[in-house]
């Protein structure tokens, strides 16, 4: 199907949704007419009338979104062909590759994702200015040949004209969609209303509601099978111009590099958010790099384990393993040696990317406060962050505490423990309605889990207040809890390579939480002297 049949199709599919809209007005008005100039002026039809106006008011405020909003760009900063020529070089020749025009603006995201716009006119008819947006971690994961795949995909789109249409098509799935909310807002916003007339109106506003989404679900058939051809054809044009083994790899990078970032940012970049703590300027995005180098093994099983089904049933780009496939099976092209090494190479000035990109998004939701402050090192970071993390009373456990016992410390705890008092004191605990219906042994086996995860969490937070906590910084693997005694040497050989502070410290909580209790090894491994040994079954 070809640009102009495809852009006809949508303004077909457009003019549809204004149709739905008309002729539902037309005959909510005349309704109206028939009922006012059938000569009965009752109660009732004042109210049928008032209750068409009510209907219709959804109506016309659903027509009234005829402009899509604009979108907002994504926060990036401008790479532009004076600072990073080997960029843009790399992008214009393989625009003149695929016999289309480049981009006029290349921006770098925080996203793990890459993609191209294009400000056309009269509806996608009259092509326009083209931006084309990479996301900094697919630079910091790829390797160049892999780079120049995805870059040659998303130059796909401009050549097949793709950009000039998703405009109009997104429109079309935007109208729809927002009419569709608007509509099901209304009538949820009446559910708790009593009367006739509120029931009425609820139960229009969901047959309206149903009736967009019918053709919402029409147009996303229609649409969604051109938008996924649209995918295929632009790999098989990075294929053809970045190599078929390059390509095909790039496409098995994107599900390691997207959850390795979102484990990046989680525990390394905004460990400290909590705390409105960041590590060192320009280490934000920086430190991902390093975090890819050190993690390589962990990365090879996500890139053999790709998804056999879309996203969403309303995803516009294949299942990834489909798209793998098509591009693994093409005829070998004896291109598996290029461009090895890494694409973040070809940024000049790296280091200045990395913090102009850092400025820009801390200017962005949900990051953009003026109160953060700076971690001398990531070390620094990680202590002051999980220091901080551990002292919060408002845990589940130290919350329970404060509330039967007044005082949330660990010596408190213990004797709870001793007391026989545990079980009695995770009634507190917020757990799912099976857990609270649960009794005895049932119900401490499904308490037990949290309990363990809360008491490690005291006992770490008490070596940590006594200064007899080190915390080990790793891009390795995870970090490491170590339990120091009053010198400050380990109390545990080799206990820097666990992040639960040793198998010492997990012998003595699995024993303090045992059937019969035995808080002894936990009170002599925190030095906090003998309790009453008073062992109890412990049954609720």
């Amino acid at each position: 199907m070809g640009a102009f049949t495809r852009a006809l199709r949508a303004l077909v599919l457009l003019a549809g949704f204004y149709l739905i809209g008309l002729v539902l007005l037309a005959l909510l008005g005349l309704g109206d007419w028939a009922l006012l100039t059938s000569g009965h002026h009752g109660i009732g039809i004042i109210r049928l009338v008032i209750l068409s106006v009510v209907i219709a008011v959804p109506l016309v405020r659903g027509l009234a979104l005829v402009r899509t909003p604009r979108g907002e760009d994504p926060p990036g900063v401008e790479l532009t062909p004076q600072e990073q020529p080997r960029l843009w070089e790399l992008v214009r020749k393989l625009a003149k590759a695929a016999d289309t025009r480049a981009p006029a603006r290349i921006l770098l995201t925080a996203d793990v994702n890459a993609s191209v716009t294009e400000r056309t006119r009269l509806l996608g008819l009259v092509p326009g200015r083209r931006e084309l947006y990479l996301g900094l971690p697919l630079v910091q994961g790829l390797t160049e040949a892999q780079l120049r795949g995805v870059l040659a995909h998303e130059l796909g789109h401009y050549a097949h004209a793709d950009t000039r249409l998703s405009g109009l098509t997104s429109r079309v799935r935007g109208q729809v969609g927002r009419t569709v909310v608007h509509l099901q807002g209304e009538s949820q916003e009446g559910e708790g209303k009593e009367g006739g007339e509120a029931k009425k109106r609820n139960f229009l506003h969901r047959w309206l509601a149903k009736m967009y989404i019918g053709y919402g679900t029409l147009v996303l058939r229609v649409t969604l099978q051109d938008a996924r051809r649209q995918e295929y054809a632009a790999d098989l044009l990075a294929a053809r111009l970045a190599g078929r083994t390059a390509t095909a790899s790039a496409l098995r990078e994107l599900p390691a590099l997207k959850a390795s970032f979102g484990f990046y940012l989680d525990r390394y970049a905004f460990a400290g958010a909590d705390q409105l703590l960041l590590p060192p300027r320009g280490e934000i995005f920086g430190g991902y790099g390093r975090l890819l180098g050190a993690r390589q093994l962990e990365l090879v099983e996500m890139r053999s384990e790709l998804p056999h089904e879309p996203a969403s049933p309303y995803d516009s780009h294949p299942p990834l393993a489909a798209r793998v496939r098509r591009v693994e099976e093409l005829p070998d092209d004896g291109r598996t040696d290029e461009g090895r090494e890494a694409a973040f190479a070809l940024l000049d000035t790296p280091e200045t990317v990395l913090v102009a990109l850092e400025d820009v998004a801390l200017k962005a939701p949900p990051f953009q406060s003026g109160t953060w402050s700076r971690a001398a090192d990531w070390p620094d970071l990680l202590t002051r962050a999980m220091n901080d993390r551990l002292g919060d009373q408002d845990a589940p456990l130290p919350r329970a505490l404060v509330r039967e016992k007044g005082t949330a410390g660990l010596p408190t705890l213990l004797a709870v423990i001793e007391a026989g008092e545990l079980w009695e004191l995770a009634r507190h605990l917020p757990a799912s309605a099976e857990t609270r219906a649960a009794k005895g042994r049932a119900r401490q086996a499904m308490l037990r889990p949290l309990l363990r995860a809360q008491l490690h969490r005291m006992v770490l937070a008490d070596f940590a207040v006594r200064g007899r906590l080190r915390w080990e910084f790793s891009w390795e693997g995870p970090h490491a809890a170590v339990l120091t005694g009053e010198g400050g040497a380990p109390l545990e050989e080799g206990a820097g390579s666990r992040e639960d502070g040793g198998p010492a410290l997990e012998h003595a909580i699995e024993a303090a939480l045992a059937d019969r209790p035995d808080t002894g090894p936990l009170r002599a491994l925190c030095a906090l002297g003998d309790g009453p040994h008073t062992p109890k079954d412990g049954l609720v």
